[in-house]
């Protein structure tokens, strides 16, 4: 269903801001009382370095610490003293666009290390994002911010079925954007969120009135998933309504399968026969 509407799916990506001002060019910050005071105190210090007094002496004359003392006596100017604000941390690469530019201009052309130095000014997005924006740049073409990749049919679908209590927040916030510009999608979100509150409840009451909708959803996909389930819709509902499934042999295929694979060509039947007992073996001591 989802790969009948890749046309929709760019529309779970957000569309990229304007990149705000580049982190190297931050006015100077505005006076502060934490500014003042250090200023203050670096006067004060400085006014009694120059006579010839242990930092001890000036510690209990301005009633300081000796450390506090020490630092501003060593500092040249008040600025060195005021406690600087660590590096924002942020996932957006639009901040860095600029220094990765200089950084390139100036000869460094390798992704790793243009992404440890803005990782240490704040930024948290990973490599391969920083590899993508430096792309134009290796082809002569200025650099650009890299947009998300839409999603994939597969992860759509992955999405649509997953229980959306345990949904992660980037998938949440992604769908929803996706099912409110494309209705035939919320549709099908709907019809599934349906059909897995039937398991939960293991009732399969609703099951006709939920087989007319997938009819008359006038969706493809879903008119021929009606018509199969139609065919067989006394299994269906137990399966609905009973605890026992396929799943235990279907790991038991899963094992032959394994087994196979592995001893190709290197083990007659004896060999294979003993492998298979023990892998049941072992699962039935683990589980």
């Amino acid at each position: 269903m989802a790969a009948a509407h890749r046309r929709c799916l760019p529309a779970a990506v957000v569309d990229p801001e304007p990149a705000p001002a580049s982190p190297e060019r931050t006015p100077e910050p505005a006076d502060t009382p934490v500014r003042r005071h250090a200023k203050q105190l670096f006067e004060a210090v400085h006014a009694v370095t120059g006579s010839g007094r242990s930092l001890s002496a000036i510690a209990r004359e301005l009633g300081l610490n000796r450390r506090t003392v020490a630092k501003y006596a060593r500092a040249t100017t008040w600025q060195q003293c005021v406690r600087r604000t660590p590096p924002r941390r942020t996932t957006r690469l639009d901040a860095y666009l600029e220094y990765l530019q200089q950084r390139w201009d100036e000869g460094e052309h390798t992704a790793t290390v243009l992404h440890q130095e803005i990782t240490a000014k704040g930024y948290q997005g990973h490599y391969q994002r920083v590899k993508m924006a430096i792309a134009p740049l290796r082809r002569g073409l200025p650099i650009d911010t890299p947009r998300e990749r839409p999603p994939s049919p597969r992860q759509v679908a992955r999405w649509i079925t997953t229980t959306p209590s345990h949904r992660g927040l980037h998938a949440a916030e992604a769908l929803g954007r996706l099912l409110t510009h494309c209705p035939e999608l919320d549709r099908t979100h709907d019809l599934v969120r349906q059909f897995a509150a039937m398991l939960d409840a293991r009732d399969a009451a609703a099951l006709p009135n939920w087989l007319e909708q997938l009819a008359m959803s006038r969706l493809p996909a879903l008119a021929g998933l009606a018509r199969a389930l139609r065919e067989d819709q006394p299994t269906v509902v137990q399966g609905i309504t009973t605890a026992f499934n396929s799943g235990v042999n279907k790991g038991r295929i899963c094992d032959l399968k394994l087994q196979k694979r592995i001893m190709a060509g290197r083990a007659g039947v004896p060999l294979l026969h003993h492998r298979v007992i023990l892998m049941a073996l072992l699962r039935r001591c683990y589980q």
